[in-house]
């Protein structure tokens, strides 16, 4: 009886990996964070153990005698890459940027290495997922070459620390954490494991030099950080890559940011000589004609903190299936099919539920947020009437079930923004605020007095705003 007894030491004990919650068994689901197959055996149970207090590194100081220029942001050279940071990199900073593949993660930093490099600071972009020749060809294309930027094609962390050693850079970028692995753990590169330790061989070293460093990393089909959710919190700052490959445009957006707002969001766009910032982007999302054409409806959209002028097209033609075809381009489907659900309802156009509807963006431009509604509207409206709106109109609003205009939030920049590029008219909700001088802003409260925007020909098809009815 005493043979089959084990004694608590000798027990297994089991672990998640990415919380670090202990269980005396096995579970499939962590009831700590809720991860699925992260419990993993690591041996007896934990004893237990008190700390002695020991020597301190650095005594502790008021927060008022603290120096703050050695947390100086330092510009990386690209200002759309700056003002998402909150300004440059800052010294001793990790910074991990996600992106999916292909949308110029490497190329942009493979840019930020140079200009580094041409300010006589020391830079080491290690890669670890092509040779040094393959780089070589990249940074030639984009005219990245650098006698101060230094090249190392490594998968093992101890040679990256050796480098380290060698080049005592200023910068370090890594392509990519989760192809980097330590000989002293046992698994794959890009387990939980070793990207937790070759993050924190990283920061470490980053905090010790006082070398800025920039991590590539991995995402999943769901668009996610690859591996453990703790590495997302070890990094200072986590930025998104993103954009679709067959456009040319690519956000940078900040999702973590010790040094700096998360609001920011940075444009490029991605061409055959490399990347390039665009402090104006809105021409990317715009269609330059003469003459107005049908379906076609301008809005403003904020990406962060910043304004973006957009363009919404609609395409209307008789079905020949049963059941009519409904595809989008940048907008989300269920939002377009709310739009066509009021515009039959509330604004009695019944001619769209027969018809195949298309409805897209210009530009490769994603909106999302719920502000683009009116101009989606009337957009559709446009389309299923064959009358096109006023040229230099923009709408922005809401639009309820009900079919009435709802508040956003930064209607006054939208507006400055709209102004600023030329653009007279705005159909906005009520109440807008403040009003740029020389543009005339019509305050609507419902889908029958947007739709009267339309030239006359289509306003039999507008019913009265609610005032009117009354």
């Amino acid at each position: 009886m005493a043979a089959r007894t084990k004694s608590a030491k000798d027990r297994p004990s089991y672990r998640c990996t990415e919380c670090g919650w202990t269980a005396v068994k096995w579970l499939g689901r962590c009831p700590e964070c809720q991860a699925w197959g992260t419990v993993e055996e690591f041996g007896g149970a934990p004893a237990v153990r008190t700390t002695a207090a020991g020597r301190v590194s650095t005594a502790a100081l008021p927060i008022g005698q603290v120096d703050v220029r050695t947390a100086t942001a330092r510009s990386t050279g690209v200002p759309e890459l700056d003002r998402v940071l909150g300004g440059g990199l800052v010294p001793g900073a990790v910074v991990l940027v996600a992106g999916e593949p292909g949308v110029g993660k490497s190329t942009l930093l493979l840019d930020v290495a140079a200009k580094a490099a041409d300010d006589e600071h020391r830079t080491l972009y290690v890669t670890a997922e092509e040779s040094a020749s393959q780089v070589r060809l990249r940074a030639d294309r984009i005219k990245a070459v650098s006698d101060h930027l230094y090249l190392a094609a490594e998968t093992d962390l101890a040679a990256v620390l050796g480098h380290l050693d060698a080049v005592k850079p200023t910068l370090l970028i890594l392509d990519s954490v989760q192809t980097v692995a330590s000989a002293e753990l046992d698994g794959a590169p890009g387990g939980v494991a070793q990207i937790r330790e070759v993050t924190a061989a990283l920061i470490r070293a980053s905090k010790e030099r006082g070398m800025a460093t920039l991590l590539v990393g991995h995402v999943t089909k769901d668009g996610n950080i690859a591996g453990p959710r703790l590495l997302e919190h070890l990094v200072d700052v986590v930025l998104s890559f993103e954009g679709d490959r067959h456009a040319r445009l690519r956000l940078v957006r900040g999702v973590k940011n010790r040094y700096g707002a998360t609001d920011e969001v940075g444009c490029f766009e991605l061409h055959d000589e490399g990347i390039t910032g665009l402090a104006d982007p809105s021409g990317l999302f715009l269609t330059r004609r003469d003459v107005a054409v049908p379906g076609t409806c301008l809005t403003v959209t904020l990406e962060g903190r910043r304004p973006l002028v957009t363009e919404v097209q609609a395409l209307t033609v008789d079905s020949q299936i049963p059941s009519p075809r409904r595809t989008t381009s940048g907008l989300e489907t269920s939002r377009v099919s709310m739009m066509l659900a009021v515009l039959e309802q509330r604004g009695k156009i019944s001619a769209l539920g027969k018809r195949d509807i298309y409805c897209a963006t210009v530009g490769g431009v994603k909106l999302t947020e719920p502000a683009s509604d009116l101009a989606v509207a009337l957009a559709l409206a446009s389309a299923a009437s064959d009358t096109p709106l006023p040229k230099n109109l923009v709408a922005i609003g809401e639009v309820g079930l009900a079919g009435e205009i709802r508040r956003v939030t930064g209607v006054q920049r939208r507006l400055a923004e709209a102004h600023r590029l030329g653009f007279t008219h705005a159909l906005v909700p009520t109440d807008p605020g403040r009003v740029p001088a020389g543009m005339k802003v019509t305050e609507v409260a419902d889908m029958g007095a947007a739709l009267l925007a339309l030239p006359r020909r289509s306003r039999a098809q507008a019913p009265r705003s609610e005032e009117e009815r009354r």
